[in-house]
């Protein structure tokens, strides 16, 4: 067969032409999406993740809405009868002083929660900017940065977290104290951002963002921040737990929210000598 067999008549019809409205369409099918809103979409599609977003949602509720909608807050109420246990109008009994337990438990996660929120972003802000600086410049910037690190973290974090809020003169409050542990806890995610830090700066676009004269400001800004948001929503996560944590054991040894507030620690501290009669302050 010639080489003229293998050709299309020119005499017969060729393919449809497609209505606009179908380009349209599947111009829109292929368009990408957004990766806030790819994001969303896997997150949706993991149970566990979901069951856990409304649990918090609900803790959340408990400790900023409910005390709003609770006849009694965590201060002492004259007319509220001492040391009864759990009933209908007081769901978890009442202390000894004439606090309804409800209204403590209230407070107690309210506070934890804004430690751990404000302590969660102080590490997001400061370990970002600091490992991404580090790990840009490199060389005796980078040295140096690291070595004040390495001197905040060569001593246990709770030592240094008590011999400060022991000092703190007046009381601590539930500011003070996450001021505290947020001072002593980002440096060290900071190190984990410089990681990931170290190898995006050999990137193509990085190189690219240099030789179209961006500021090292920018790059860090524009460029290494936004692609380092992986590890630091990984590493908040846990110092929002760690943070509670600590702030729970500070208020228990006396070193951290002080009463007329309270805390959960502080809480389980006043209630150890009743375990044993009146087992519903627990």
């Amino acid at each position: 067969m010639s080489e003229a067999g293998f050709r299309t008549d020119p005499r017969l019809p060729g393919p449809p032409d497609q209505p606009a409205a179908a380009l349209d369409a599947e111009a829109i099918t292929t368009k990408e999406r957004s990766q806030l809103e790819m994001v969303l979409r896997r997150f949706l599609r993991h149970r566990l993740a979901v069951g856990g977003l409304v649990v918090l949602l609900l803790v959340i509720g408990f400790a900023f809405i409910g005390p709003l909608l609770w006849q009694y807050d965590h201060t002492i109420h004259r007319e509220i009868p001492s040391s009864v246990a759990p009933n209908l109008d007081h769901p978890l009994g009442t202390t000894t002083a004439g606090h309804d337990m409800m209204g403590l438990v209230m407070r107690g996660t309210q506070q934890s929660l804004k430690v751990g929120a404000t302590v969660g972003l102080m590490t997001a802000v400061l370990a970002g900017l600091w490992g991404a600086v580090a790990g840009l410049l490199r060389g005796w910037v980078d040295g140096l940065m690291m070595r004040l690190v390495d001197v905040i973290l060569v001593v246990p974090l709770f030592v240094l977290v008590s011999a400060v809020a022991g000092n703190v003169r007046g009381g601590t409050t539930w500011f003070a104290v996450a001021l505290i542990l947020g001072f002593f806890i980002w440096p060290i995610y900071s190190r984990v951002v410089r990681g990931v830090v170290l190898s995006l700066r050999e990137q193509e676009f990085i190189e690219a963002a240099r030789a179209m004269g961006a500021s090292n400001t920018r790059i860090v800004l524009r460029h290494l921040l936004p692609n380092v948001t992986g590890p630091i929503i990984v590493a908040v996560t846990i110092v929002v737990a760690v943070a509670i944590l600590v702030e729970a054991a500070l208020s228990f040894v006396g070193l951290g929210i002080q009463s007329p507030d309270t805390s959960l620690g502080l809480q389980v501290n006043q209630a150890l000598t009743a375990i044993s009669t009146r087992p519903w302050l627990f």
